[in-house]
């Protein structure tokens, strides 16, 4: 699937941003989206673990070798 060229645009404009702005200025606008988007990879491995089966898939995604260490999630 294609995207659009709004999307490339939107790449283009925070690349421009990135390089014009001091860290400090843009991290504050990455660091939620990051932070985000691990609280949504650990929501999904907890739900995933519910089942044998999804226990099974969620060591071998982590490169998990000890059974207890997945009890956490």
């Amino acid at each position: 699937m294609m995207r659009d060229h709004s999307h490339a645009d939107q790449i283009k404009r925070w690349a421009d941003y990135v390089r014009t702005h001091p860290q400090e200025d843009w991290i504050k606008h990455l660091k939620p989206l990051i932070d985000s988007q691990i609280i949504m990879a650990n929501r999904f491995y907890k739900e995933l673990a519910i089942t044998t089966e999804g226990k099974e898939k969620v060591k071998k995604l982590r490169n998990i070798k000890n059974d207890n260490a997945i009890q956490g999630l």
